[in-house]
């Protein structure tokens, strides 16, 4: 993007400087870019040890781009691959993410390397909720000539070099390309270069029928570098060979309408930049995107948002947490929500941001180190108050610090309640069609007093609600419970309905032990009963809407087969050693169906006095990350001189978020060498 400085040192290995690290060789898995023409050509990447572990693991479901105006965000921070390099997971709790994708159509994943492959964490969330998610080619400075010089030489070279950005979306799973070429150029390159663009559409279209390869308001058809910020006849050529483009983000008031005229029937495919950061943007950006997105919507043409990230970059009061939620805010007020959930199912949410202080599987809490995995985030609610005596008797939020069900997330409700007066919040807007399958419905709780979540379910104690709802489902209570959490369970069937709206109801029935009574009376009304109020607190867990007639089916310990590779042995200090190496598993009968999630613990069995044979667990067993591929990398694993071998547990999770029991999953034994 034109007004961005040149990129700073990273990481990573740049065009003129040799590599800091051999992607060939073992490390933990890390998501990274690709910098020269040679590593393109060459398909080294595919060689890379950690090309595997970039793969997504949540498929898009193939949808067109709705016909009306769209929202793409193009994500610039810090040059890229900060936190979310760590494709297995980081340690930064405050780790930059992003959670209002009901808002996005399209995400475009930005640096200013050659090519930029978006995380798996990124496409994983992004998929989840519906959104796309885009890479970027991008040329630009001196070093950027040279490399048009090269790939734009002949037409079978812009051809070879388009095949090639087409085979590393469809391989690590992402949906299409973001093309910027910001060089100048000479005229003779210009048919060269559109062959590139049309080439890489049609590839991309040919083996993804609804990628999308977009183009940016930069080089024009005469080859100068001259940013038009509008469409217009000096771009609209690689606008009509690609998918739509991104247009420079400096317009004016009326450049959208004449733009729109200029696309015709596709006006949607027209994307407005606006540069939060500001930088000549139109309207200012910063807290004032919403100026732009208003001047966009009323024009009826798409919008592109360029670096969300300067609320994290500049640290916006008061926190990023609660800056984040206002700035969005404001672009939903302006915009619209885009995508509804639940769409299909299984839906299942732990609330889970892909970030916290803690992990917990089932309502057993399984460490309190600070991480994050955007791969992990869960559908996202957006938490909206409905109903209830006033809008700030219950405070609500996405939480990180109550203990969770699932993974590091919850929705936390506390403040005082009246007896019988409910409390509503909207937790989904849905679009999902239903029929005479009757539906499961379970969620967690945890509280000190009643809190239910209303998906058309609820229990007997809030019969006085009943006159609200035209249909009330008793649920029955899960045998199956875990420390302090409340499993509930109830079926429906409501065949030719649509679920548009899950609501969380915080309900009291009775006064109890602590309540806090009012002093407040009314003039003269001395011996008129106050209003009783009592605190109230409660944590939802998780929440699961599937098919009853949908039977789990976990393959068993033995219809796997495990793996280890790359071992290697170091030793620390007398007595102690590491080890690291990869564990990769896969069904024995080929069947290449992947779960969603993998959780991955360890075991650590002392010798037997003969040395051979497995002995005694030390410790119970040691949750050490999640993996969303078939493949799990542990580095430096602790081993006292005492342990004689390894097993290492790898436990499916499903898409409904049930995970398969530990004593039935799969593992890998491995014997410590020289003990």
């Amino acid at each position: 993007m034109n007004s961005n400085a040149p990129p700073q040192d990273q990481e990573f290995p740049t065009i003129d400087h040799p590599p800091q690290f051999d992607p060939s060789q073992p490390s933990i898995p890390i998501s990274y870019p690709i910098k020269t023409l040679e590593e393109l050509e060459t398909r080294s990447y595919f060689e890379s040890f950690h090309c595997p572990f970039n793969k997504s693991s949540v498929p898009l479901k193939p949808k067109s781009l709705p016909n009306r105006p769209r929202l793409l965000v193009c994500h610039d921070m810090q040059g890229g691959y900060v936190d979310d390099k760590w494709v297995q997971g980081g340690t930064n709790p405050d780790a930059y993410a992003i959670r209002h994708w009901y808002l996005i159509d399209v995400f475009v994943y930005f640096s200013h390397s050659l090519v930029t492959l978006p995380p798996p964490c990124w496409i994983n969330t992004a998929h989840r909720h519906g959104v796309k998610v885009l890479g970027t080619f991008i040329t630009e400075w001196d070093e950027g000539r040279l490399i048009c010089n090269k790939f734009l030489a002949t037409k079978e070279s812009a051809q070879m070099y388009a095949e090639r950005l087409a085979e590393l979306a469809i391989d690590l799973g992402f949906d299409g390309w973001l093309i910027n070429m910001e060089v100048n150029l000479v005229e003779e390159q210009i048919p060269n270069l559109e062959e590139f663009v049309s080439h890489l559409t049609h590839t991309m279209h040919s083996s993804m029928p609804e990628s999308l390869v977009i183009w940016y308001d930069s080089v024009i058809t005469t080859g100068d570098l001259r940013w038009q910020d509008q469409l217009n006849e000096k771009n609209k050529p690689f606008f009509d060979i690609c998918d739509g483009i991104f247009v420079n983000y400096t317009w004016k008031s009326n450049y959208p309408d004449l733009s729109a005229a200029v696309a015709g029937d596709r006006k949607f495919d027209v994307y407005m930049g606006i540069d939060v950061f500001g930088r000549k943007t139109f309207g200012g950006g910063q807290w004032n995107t919403n100026v732009a997105l208003d001047v966009l919507k009323k024009a009826n043409v798409s919008a592109a948002i360029f670096a969300p990230g300067w609320l994290y970059e500049t640290k916006q009061p008061p926190d990023f947490q609660t800056a984040q939620n206002r700035w969005w805010e404001l672009v939903a007020k302006s915009w619209g929500r885009v995508n509804n959930y639940p769409k299909l199912l299984p839906f299942y949410s732990n609330f889970d941001q892909g970030q916290g202080y803690h992990i917990s599987v089932e309502g057993n809490q399984l460490t309190d180190a600070p991480w994050n995995n955007m791969s992990c985030q869960g559908f996202q609610p957006r938490l909206e108050f409905i109903d209830g005596p006033t809008p700030d008797a219950i405070q609500f939020i996405v939480d990180f610090e109550e203990e969770s069900y699932n993974g590091g997330g919850n929705i936390t409700f506390k403040g005082t309640l009246e007896e019988n007066v409910p409390f509503t919040i909207r937790l989904f807007q849905g679009e999902l069609l239903l029929d005479n399958l009757h539906l499961v419905l379970t969620y967690s709780f945890s509280s000190v007093l009643s809190e239910k979540i209303m998906v058309l379910v609820a229990p007997s104690e809030m019969n006085g609600l009943s006159h609200k709802f035209s249909k009330m489902i008793m649920p029955s209570q899960v045998s199956k419970m875990a420390s302090k959490w409340i499993i509930n369970e109830g079926t429906v069937a409501m065949d030719g309905f649509m679920l548009t709206e899950i609501h969380a109801v915080c309900y009291r029935t009775k006064s109890t032990p602590g309540e806090l009574r009012s002093e407040f009376r009314a003039d003269n009304q001395d011996s008129a009963p106050a209003p009783s109020l009592a605190e109230y607190f409660a944590v939802l867990g998780h929440i699961t809407i599937k098919n009853f007639s949908e039977n789990l089916f976990f393959p068993p310990s033995t219809a796997w087969l495990t793996e280890s590779q790359y071992i290697k042995y170091s030793s620390i200090s007398q007595g102690f050693k590491t080890v690291s190496l990869k564990i990769i598993w896969k069904l024995k009968d080929g069947n290449d169906f992947l779960f969603p999630k993998y959780n991955i613990y360890v075991e650590k069995l002392t010798k037997q006095v003969d040395g051979n044979a497995t002995g005694t667990l030390v410790d119970t067993r040691v949750y050490l990350g999640a993996a969303h591929v078939q493949a799990f990398y542990m580095s430096d694993l602790s081993i006292p001189s005492h342990i004689g071998s390894l097993r290492f547990i790898i436990q499916a999770c499903a898409a409904d978020g049930t995970c398969q029991e530990l004593d039935e999953s799969p593992y890998m034994l491995l014997d410590v060498e020289g003990q």
